[in-house]
Parts: C-alpha cells; structure tokens; sequence
C-alpha cells in the first residue's frame, strides 16, 4: 500500500493521437464526447437551445423530493454547464436562429425513497427532446441516484455557445438508455498520511459524480495519525498532526451526508491490527510495549473493547453496508518480542500467525455485531481465506490470480491491484487505468458475480491539498470507465478513446477540478503551449 516516488513516463505525442482518433472506425463514439460511455446510445444531427429560465419539472413522479436530492442536483447540473459565464435571458429565443428551444427538463423517477442503498438500480434513460413534448427534455430513472447519473450525462451533451451566450445541445435528438457494469465503483483517499481539509474532501466528492463514481473509501487512521474524533475513546485523536489537523466526528457525518446527497457511499477503515502506532498516543495500552509500538496488542481486552467502541460510533455514521477492517503487512515480530504477549501466546498456544488470524476474525466478529458486513485487505484471504467470514469482501491490492482465487471460494472480491489502480504511482499512464479488466481469466458467470467492482487507491504519503487533484485526474476517468460501460463497449485499444477523454479532462478543468494532462503519467505539467483538447 506504500506508493512508489514520483517519476514521469515516456511520452507519446497525444496531438498524434488525437488526429488519428478524429479519423478512426471509431469516430461516430468519440463524437459522442460523452465520458463513461453509456450502455446504448443514439442521436441525430439537429442543434437545440435550453432557454433562459430551462426548469425542473416532476410531474408524475412517485419521488417527492422532500429532502431538496433531486433539486440540488439540477441546480448544480446548471451550474456546471454555465461555467460561471452570463446566459442570455429572455434574448435566447432572438438568438436562437429560430431553433427548437427546450424549456425544461423532466424527470420521472419510481422509487418514492431517497435511501442510499448498495445495489441500488443506478439505471437511467434520457430521450432530448421528448417526443411527447418537443420542448422538454425527459429523463426517467428507478432511483433518485439514477436521475443523478442521468443529469450528468446531460450535462455533458450541454454546451455553452460564446457567442451566443446561450447553452445548446448539438446531435439532437439524443436517446441515451444507461446503467453501470459494476456496482462498486471506488476511489480511496487516506487522511493519514497527509490531512485533507474538509473543502477538499468536498471537491473530490464532486469530481466523484462527474465520473459516476460511487464509492469513497475513506482510509481515515494510520500509522502516521488519527485524525477523527471518536467519542467512545476521546484521546484517539491524540495521534493527530496536530490540534488542527482533525476532524470531529460532525465533520465525519457531514462528508457522509454530502457524499449521499450525491448518490456517493462513504467506507470508513480502521487497519487492524498493523497500520495503527497512532492509536496508542492517546492509549499507550494499545501498544506491546513503548518501544515496539506496532500492530497492536493482541493479547489484551483492552485492544478489542476499543475497536468495538469505534465501531459503535462508526455506526452511527457511517451507514454504508461495509466497513473496511484493513489487515494487511502484519509484521508481527513484536508479539513475540514483547515478553508479556509471548507469555499469551504460549498460554494460548499461538503462533505468531494463529494470533493474526485470531485478531482479524475476532474484529471481524465486532463489526458483524455493529451490523457491518467486513471489506479486509487481501493477505488476509491469502494466509487464512477458509477462515474468514462468509461475509468478507476480499481487497485484492498485490497479487495476480487473487480474484479467480477468492471468487472460487465462494467470497466477493474488490480489484485495486498495484500494478494498474494505484494513482500514487504516477508513472503509471492512463491507458494502464483504462486497461484493467477486474474480470480477467473469470469465465465462469457465478464467480463473476461475486467481483463487486473496483477501486483506483490515492495513498497519501506523497500527495496533499496541494496535489491531490492533478494525481487523481484523469487517470481515474479512464478506470471509471472501465467499471461503468458494458464490456462490449470498451475500447480494445485504450488509445483509440484518447480524444474523448481529453475532451472530458478539459470539461474537469472547465469545472475547476485541476485535471493533469493526459501526456505521461500522473500529476504531470503540460509540455508546452497549446489547447487542452491535445494535452
């Protein structure tokens, strides 16, 4: 999980690569400018306007919109696609060369709840304009997070005309049916290694949607810092930077309730039983000894009372179905080392390795007992699989095979591995990201199910506030892609969507999201003058 140091790839000219795309078989796809690429899509030839006062409409809708989802999210949808520029108001229909002017758009959504639920159908479909009222755009969905995906999309068929001043739509009419391949589809950020402040949390969240990403891990504590306030065990956050690198724990449901309202699951991780010196600055206890410090200490109540006290607290925040329980580079030599844990392991007749597993599935007891269903590193899997849980979310990070491995046995498995996922190491280029298959050498349809998705990991050591953008963006782009569209539809050649996702790091950059080039690897500058579009 350590990332590797910052170093650029060799580079392929990308304005090359953008001449060839315009002129390739798939032309008529990169035209669509549309990033992730939807499940069906169709459209015409025709340019329509959204008029000055373009509004919301939900008549016939079984969703209510009682709590502001649905709202906020066309509101932001508008903002986004106006750029901070000044539309022309009533002069639209003048400006508009006598096209089609859409008025609005309306949405019809089934489901009466606003719960965020894992699983969820995420599925939308977006005719514009609607053929039963010309002058509306429609857009129906299952779920309100649905209608969220769907105004996305939309957005991103809007463009603001210049010189006009007015927002358009060209290639009308445009018949978009839509949903994600896999309903997993993460990007870690760890606070640990490097605070973030609670602003850019917020932004990443927001860039989140634009990709239809849906899960945040929040790697919150390790050994490095605590940073989170934990009610239960108020010293905990002794292990902070400092009194001002902290968030309490309204800070940890507020980044809970904003990601929700933008359909966004928040993980939380503790990693236990390594990764955690920072926890005995408050608790020294927690630690073998004062000077092995690290994991912490098997043999005592205390440990465990502990993480059941954050896990009760995690509880009534943190309401996705998992939390992620860690468990990964275990060095247990100080157990050993520590002569009052050898003596417990003798009396329990343990082994270094049995005390391991004893740990894991023991913390794994807890968070079942919080109601959690438990997400662990894969070391865990690989040292005792047939012992973990039935309910385990195996996190492949190292190894090939692990997937076909963990999903044989029965498990569901999340793919974040190293060599293709980390965004920390950012000599790895996007066409890496686009590439990763979580199915690969997965034949069998069953084991295939069990593969919940993917994650792109932002480890910390290396980035903060000031960096943290440019190193997620647009790598990430192109593995949201690859967990969203169908299969079929992804581009056997990540080269050949090159112009697209150009197109779309330029529409982050429009949107203030500080999206590095695509030339190299990650968080690199452009090499000289010129547009976005061919960076």
């Amino acid at each position: 999980m350590r990332g590797r140091g910052a170093k650029i790839a060799g580079v392929l000219p990308l304005f090359t690569l953008f001449m060839a795309g315009a002129i390739s078989a798939f032309e008529d796809i990169e035209r669509l400018r549309i990033w992730p690429l939807p499940a069906e899509v169709s459209h015409g030839g025709r340019r329509m306007y959204l008029s000055g006062d373009f509004k919301l409409v939900t008549e016939g809708s079984k969703y209510e919109d009682t709590t502001g989802i649905l709202k906020e999210g066309f509101d932001r949808m508008l903002d986004v696609v106006r750029l901070s520029h000044v539309v022309s108001g009533g002069r639209n229909s003048s400006r508009s060369g006598g096209s089609a002017l859409l008025q609005g758009l309306h949405v019809i959504i089934s489901s009466s709840t606003d719960e965020l639920e894992y699983g969820a159908d995420e599925s939308y479909k977006l005719v514009v304009p609607s053929p039963e009222k010309p002058s509306y755009a429609h857009l129906e969905a299952k779920s309100v997070y649905g209608a969220l995906h769907g105004l996305q999309t939309f957005s991103q068929l809007c463009h603001f005309n210049l010189k006009k001043k007015v927002i358009e739509i060209l290639m009308t009419p445009w018949n978009i049916t839509d949903q994600p391949r896999f309903s997993y589809r993460g990007l870690l950020i760890d606070t640990s290694r490097h605070y973030l402040p609670l602003p850019v949390i917020k932004n990443v969240i927001d860039s989140m949607t634009y990709a239809k990403l849906n899960v945040l891990h929040w790697h919150i504590v390790d050994t490095q810092s605590f940073p989170l306030e934990i009610p239960s065990y108020p010293k905990l956050w002794n292990g902070a930077y400092s009194s001002s690198q902290r968030y309490t724990f309204d800070d940890a449901a507020e980044i809970v309730n904003y990601a929700q309202r933008r359909g966004i699951h928040v993980l939380a991780e503790i990693d236990v039983p390594g990764h955690a010196l920072s926890w005995g600055k408050g608790y020294p206890s927690l630690w073998p000894s004062k000077n092995c410090q690290e994991p912490l200490d098997v043999s005592s109540n205390f440990t465990f009372k502990v993480i059941d006290g954050i896990l009760s607290d995690f509880s009534k925040i943190f309401k996705f179905k998992f939390v992620h329980l860690g468990g990964d580079e275990v060095n247990t030599t100080c157990w050993s080392a520590t002569p009052r844990i050898a003596q417990w392991l003798k009396k329990h007749r343990m082994s270094e390795e049995e005390a391991y597993q004893y740990f894991v599935l023991r913390a794994q007891k807890i968070a079942l007992s919080h109601g959690y269903e438990t997400i662990n590193w894969e070391e865990t899997f690989n040292n005792f699989g047939s012992k973990l849980n039935p309910k385990t979310v195996v996190h492949n990070w190292l190894g090939t095979g692990v997937v076909e491995r963990v999903t044989a046995s029965g498990l569901r498995c999340i793919v974040s591995n190293q060599d293709k996922w980390y965004l920390d190491h950012i000599d790895a280029p996007w066409q890496g990201f686009y590439d990763n298959e979580p199915l690969q050498d997965i034949k069998d349809k069953k084991q295939q199910s069990l593969v919940l998705g993917g994650e792109v990991c932002m480890w910390g050591e290396h980035i903060d506030a000031s960096d943290i953008e440019q190193t997620i963006w647009p790598r990430a782009a192109a593995a949201a892609e690859r967990l969203w569209t169908p299969y079929a539809k992804l581009a056997t050649n990540p080269d050949k969507v090159t112009t697209r996702l150009a197109h779309f790091r330029c529409l982050l950059n429009q949107r203030g999201v500080a999206a590095a080039p695509l030339v190299g690897g990650g968080r690199v500058v452009p090499l000289e003058p010129g547009s976005c579009l061919a960076q």
